[in-house]
């Protein structure tokens, strides 16, 4: 097949918001887009001229606002598009709701089917515990295998546990575990990937073909909100391959980075594969980038804390051994990889940056990202002052926090510890770029409720709602720029998150202007085009 090529297009009557500090021209209201390059801003009438003299379409959007296009700084598409087949038990606070829900669905599943589902809550079984006991009724017979929100526990009923194989604890490399009850028998409560992976690899996969189109169809879902691209936190070989047959179809819809997963049992020969495929990419996306993780979450006791939280857990690391950790940060730092790692607690968090602060200097390379930094002590974030790393937060994930805070993260921190959950505000005001994503399917991928809850902190649409740490409020500006430019210099990318000549053009046209706009309305704010690559994806 021929190699996949830009397009070319014309937008006119726009609010243009450039990101760029020295507007070429104040006054412009159009662009010009030749091969998916911007080619310059002017008035209509100017680009209107050129664009109708080489025969390249004109999009009149009618005092529409054009932002560079939005990127998701960590998202997780090709999983979500094999979680979210399952069922939605997002809201499902009670046991009896969630097997009135997985009854419903065992009556509409074929015999022999497995019966998925995602966005699980932990507060249905804050009494009795996660035991698949607890759902076996709801669908007799039939494996049940269901998944967290947060994407770190899993549910299994004995079925799903018998096609596994699992019939008891195991020793893994890593801090995941299969809890076990005091006869040593599996619950079912299957925490981190290395664990709950044994009962989803035993479950029926889809074919190639089918992989192929949920993928395609999920970066269609995507860009339906404005998303042009995003950095996918777990890549696989199954998916840069499904990416380049994507684009070879002409059906790649986004730009994309991948971060290869590396799991902590990975040796120095895995490591040296994925470094000799550092350099593969394709037109729209590319690879050289890593995930690893240093902690878990703090729902469950995992996330690494300065001291432990309420039931005693918090104080252990991801990997058994950190001096390893530090071993492999190296080995792909000195291969010119980027490098994100996870961490939620704020003692997780310190542990990170002293190892990245032990790298030597990369001259021309942008320097590696912390994930998500729910927590922060005061000498936490003035540790980030000056260390080049970038902060990768989503506080959209506050939605599951309670003003009295009887949630579950609450109730582990204590409400003081509590109060410093995502810290956005002062990350900024030390000095660290920050950047903005959903890590979906944990969250909703829209960046416009992203853009809401970094800029209200609180419910959107609610005017009674609860604001969490209004002093850690972002601006309108801030909040686009943490979705458009900032991701794109901390990735040492020059023509990206701006509007300018030499810019690709990955656009999101809004039916408002996003930063003047209130944080309640954000969300209702109709995306009237995503481009990427000079091509139309979505149209609203």
């Amino acid at each position: 097949m021929p190699a996949p090529t830009g397009g070319d297009l014309a937008i006119a009557g726009a609010r243009l918001r450039t990101n760029m500090e020295c507007e070429p021209d104040r006054t412009a209201t159009a662009l010009l887009v030749r091969d998916g390059v911007i080619a310059r801003l002017g008035s209509d009438a100017e680009v209107r001229a050129e664009a109708e003299a080489a025969g390249i379409p004109v999009r009149d959007v009618a005092g529409a606002t054009v932002t560079p296009g939005l990127f998701d700084s960590h998202t997780h598409p090709h999983w979500a598009a094999e979680v979210t087949a399952g069922i939605d038990l997002g809201g499902l606070g009670t046991v009896a709701e969630l097997r009135e829900a997985l009854a419903a669905e065992h009556a509409r599943l074929p015999e022999g089917a497995w019966l998925r589902g995602w966005n699980l809550e932990y507060e249905a079984f804050e009494g009795e515990g996660m035991r698949g006991e607890l759902l076996a009724d709801a669908a007799p017979g039939r494996p049940v295998a269901l998944i967290c929100y947060d994407l770190h526990t899993a549910l299994a009923t004995a079925p799903a546990l018998a096609a596994a194989g699992i019939t008891g604890g195991r020793d893994f490399d890593d801090a995941s575990e299969i809890v076990v009850d005091a006869s040593g028998a599996p619950t079912g409560e299957l925490r981190e990937p290395t664990a709950y992976n044994l009962v989803f690899d035993a479950a029926p996969k889809p074919s190639h073909e089918q992989e192929r189109e949920a993928l395609r169809d999920m970066f269609r879902r995507l860009a339906a909100v404005g998303l042009t691209g995003g950095a996918i936190m777990d890549g696989r070989e199954a998916t840069v391959g499904l990416l380049a047959e994507l684009e070879e179809r002409g059906e790649l819809d986004h730009r994309l980075t991948v971060h290869h997963w590396h799991a902590v049992g990975d040796d120095d020969e895995a490591v040296a594969r994925v470094i000799a495929n550092r350099e593969r990419r394709g037109r729209l996306w590319q690879t050289g980038a890593i995930k690893l993780f240093s902690d878990g979450v703090i729902d469950t006791g995992t996330a690494w804390l300065h001291r432990p939280d309420a039931c005693g857990d918090g104080r252990a690391a991801f990997w058994p051994s950190w001096e390893r950790f530090a071993e492999v940060v190296r080995a792909y730092h000195d291969a010119g990889m980027l490098i994100a790692t996870h961490a939620v607690g704020d003692y997780a968090v310190n542990r990170v940056l002293d190892v990245y602060a032990g790298l030597p200097g990369r001259p021309g390379l942008p320097f590696h990202t912390i994930e998500h930094l729910e927590v922060l002590s005061d000498a936490d974030v003035e540790k980030l002052r000056g260390s080049g790393v970038t902060a990768s937060m989503q506080p959209l994930h506050m939605q599951w926090r309670a003003p009295d805070c009887s949630d579950t993260w609450a109730t582990r921190l204590g409400e003081e510890r509590a109060a410093t959950g995502y810290r956005v505000r002062d990350v900024l005001d030390a000095g660290a770029t920050l950047v903005l994503g959903s890590d979906w399917p944990v969250a909703q991928y829209d960046p416009r409720l992203g853009m809401a809850w970094a800029r209200g902190r609180h419910t959107p649409g609610d005017a009674a709602a609860h604001v969490f740490e209004p002093e850690q409020r972002l601006t309108g500006e801030e909040a686009l720029l943490a979705y458009t430019l900032w991701p794109a210099l901390a990735r040492g990318h020059a023509d990206r998150g701006v509007l300018a000549a030499g810019a690709v053009a990955d656009l999101t046209v809004w039916g408002a202007d996003p930063v003047t706009a209130e944080p309640d309305e954000l969300p209702e704010i109709p995306i009237r085009l995503t481009v990427v690559d000079g091509r139309v994806v979505h149209e609203g």
